[in-house]
């Protein structure tokens, strides 16, 4: 992707679309991303309003590290389970580090029929704070490497702290991705142009996302539930007339806590009472809207 002032895509206000069509007359396709991730301990950690990590910080930080290294060892399950009983299989945006570190969490996302996306080798290393020259190789093996953990190559991607380049979207389509979940400008798919290339951006959310609502905007998990509700409210109506992308955004060591659990049971089983509700995988939405909506 060159520099420019706009995106590698047309400006589309969402009212003058073609209808946008979900299988089975569906008025929002729901996707559920659940962010697996590593952090090392002897490397220093993001801060609890979101601080980048410096390389001066004195390691280790216990309190932080834990905190993350609980969602693995006890919130992912937790997690699962609710979301499994829901009949949701999630798309996990996965940290490849996680694939050496904790293996037998790539392997049970993969028997529960969960899709797997990439997400950085490990999140205290965004794309846009490594060397240039290291980030083609660091997103081939990333690709390769969950591909080699999970036997499948994941076609999806999304940046640590949603971040990128100017070259990332050129180097994810060389390794094989599809789709792509960093921008968050869109309630509907839609295709970017990277010149021989495309790529599909699937929307994701950074607003009815557990970090940014609970940990940094420091609202309560009732608050959190009622914004999950308003939020598919609002597009479940709107997808009356196009379908719309209901995402949301969650990690095992914030809503995987034992006391924000019951406000996610809730939250769901309010969905759950809608006919018209697609819940689908980010590479579903990808290749339905490529057949359907793309131009080519």
């Amino acid at each position: 992707m060159k520099p420019s002032a706009y995106g590698p895509f047309e400006f589309s206000r969402i009212d003058c679309r073609p209808r946008l069509e979900w299988p089975n007359k569906a008025r929002v396709a729901f996707w559920v991303v659940v962010n697996v991730e590593f952090f090392a301990l002897d490397r220093p950690m993001p801060g609890d309003s979101g601080e980048r990590p410096k390389a001066g910080d004195a390691t280790p930080q216990v309190r932080n590290w834990s905190q993350r290294d609980y969602g693995n060892r006890v919130g992912f399950a937790r997690l699962r389970d609710v979301l499994s009983a829901h009949g949701i299989r999630a798309t996990v945006a996965l940290n490849s580090d996680v694939c050496d570190y904790h293996p037998e969490l790539v392997s049970n996302c993969v028997d529960v029929g969960w899709e797997l996306m990439g997400h950085c080798r490990t999140n205290t290393a965004r794309l846009n704070e490594i060397p240039a020259d290291h980030e083609r190789d660091t997103i081939r093996y990333v690709m390769d490497r969950i591909e080699k953990a999970s036997g499948k190559r994941p076609v999806g991607w999304l940046g640590a702290g949603l971040q990128e380049t100017w070259n990332t979207l050129d180097y994810l389509a060389e390794a094989g991705c599809r789709y792509v979940a960093d921008w968050v400008n869109d309630d509907q798919p839609y295709e970017m142009q990277l010149g021989t290339s495309k790529m599909i951006s699937v929307p994701y959310t950074y607003e009815l996302n557990d970090m940014s609502a609970i940990v940094r905007s420091k609202y309560s998990a009732a608050e959190f539930e009622c914004m999950i509700k308003d939020q598919f409210d609002v597009l479940y109506e709107e997808g009356a007339s196009s379908g719309r992308v209901f995402t949301l955004s969650l990690h095992p060591f914030i809503m995987g806590q034992p006391h924000r659990i019951p406000a996610l049971r809730r939250a769901l089983d309010y969905i759950d009472k809608f006919d018209g509700v697609w819940k689908v995988t980010g590479s579903e939405i990808a290749a339905h809207f490529a057949q359907t909506q793309a131009t080519g």
